[in-house]
């Protein structure tokens, strides 16, 4: 039993004693004035003013609690974590349109201003204010859909011109669109602001991941060096970087490596943007965008008591938020793991209510064995629905 009601802070933090704490607390204290015999039964009137003494206690050391963790970026939520993390000079994402990346293809000195392309669903999408096409006669430009919610666009699909410009002859996108975003969780931002704390770093390669990491839309990102004399196993060419980058401006990206990368370091991807440096001088910069691997699993189930479709969907969807959440090139496993799929599903509400037998994670080479790797380069992307259950 709690030997006082008041919250502690000591060494490990700040703990309060639990309702159950205070409410015996509070009977020992009011037996020591009124005697031990006093009968202090939920069906009492002294009993339950206790009762009511304990639970206001308990809520206002629980609020006490919520106040102090509000100070650290690793407990604060809500609000607090919003304000908290302004002190590194970032913000909580807001909701985002879908965004893709625009090979635009014209005549040298072509000017297209409030540009739009279209893609064969007849959603629109907005290019920058003002596009210059260079005296390559192409140029890559990152285009925001007009429409909300995550728009979905596969590769060649946004491939219409909306809004005719002399001088500007096609369009298309060499990579799929990356789905706009709701607004950004507090893992995620717990995530980027560990990751932003890089910007005044020790190593250059940390502060270039943490410059693109606080761009503007940018959910995800994996940094690859190779520092040997010849290319490695991921195609990186000798002496240079490589920088995998989910949702954000490209030319912006671009633009964050251009500033923070040692000069004579090569960048590495599929995805080029022309900017200038300090002396005016171009130079071109490469990164890669995510390539998305579609990702289904076979989840087999025995239901127990209490088991119902609301459970097997609360699975479906733990199961697929995991996978979307497995790191570029799936982090330092390389895949999407099978252990972790059956704790994603193992971690819902009413787990007890089913038991797993069997768990098959299928991508566009096969089924895993069990795992399902990824490349340095791809990102798993797995819809509850393609999560399947049997349930016996």
């Amino acid at each position: 039993m709690a030997s006082s009601t008041a919250p502690t802070i000591d060494a490990s933090g700040i703990s309060a004693p639990n309702y159950a704490d205070s409410l015996a607390y509070l009977q020992q204290s009011f037996r020591s004035i009124y005697g031990a015999d006093v009968y202090l039964g939920n069906d009492s009137q002294d009993g339950q003013l206790l009762s009511v003494l304990a639970l206001a206690i308990s809520d206002a050391n629980a609020a006490i609690i919520s106040a102090y963790n509000a100070f650290s970026p690793n407990t604060a939520q809500g609000n607090g974590l919003s304000s908290n993390v302004k002190i590194n000079g970032i913000s909580r994402g807001v909701a985002t349109n879908s965004q893709v990346d625009l090979q635009v293809v014209g005549q040298a000195g072509t000017v297209i201003t409030q540009g739009i392309a279209r893609d064969v669903n007849g959603n629109n999408w907005a290019l920058p204010a003002t596009v210059t096409i260079p005296p390559a006669g192409t140029i890559t430009v990152t285009a925001t859909c007009t429409t909300s919610g995550a728009v979905a666009a596969g590769i060649g699909q946004v491939n219409i011109i909306a809004t005719p410009t002399r001088g500007w002859q096609s369009v298309t996108n060499a990579s799929a669109a990356e789905p706009g975003a709701p607004v950004e969780t507090d893992s995620a931002l717990r995530q980027r602001q560990q990751v932003s704390v890089a910007l005044p770093s020790r190593t250059v390669l940390e502060g270039t991941t943490g410059a693109v990491a606080n761009i503007t839309g940018v959910t995800r990102l994996a940094t690859y060096e190779n520092d040997t004399n010849s290319t490695d196993a991921n195609g990186i060419p000798a002496h240079s970087i490589s920088l995998v980058v989910e949702g954000g401006d490209a030319a912006a990206i671009a633009q964050a490596i251009a500033d923070k990368k040692t000069p004579g370091t090569g960048t590495y991807g599929t995805t080029s943007q022309t900017v200038t440096d300090v002396y005016g001088r171009p130079l071109t910069i490469n990164f890669y965008r995510p390539t998305y691997q579609a990702i289904t699993v076979a989840i087999s189930l025995k239901a127990l008591a209490g088991y119902s479709s609301n459970v097997g969907a609360a699975v479906q969807q733990a199961v697929s938020d995991y996978i979307n959440g497995v790191a570029i090139g799936g982090g330092l496993s390389k895949a999407v793991e099978w252990a972790d799929a059956i704790t994603a599903a193992n971690s819902v509400a009413n787990s007890n209510t089913f038991k797993l037998t069997a768990l098959t994670i299928t991508g566009p080479g096969g089924a895993g064995t069990p795992d399902v790797a990824l490349a340095f380069n791809q990102a798993a992307s797995c819809a509850p629905a393609s999560v399947t259950l049997t349930v016996t």
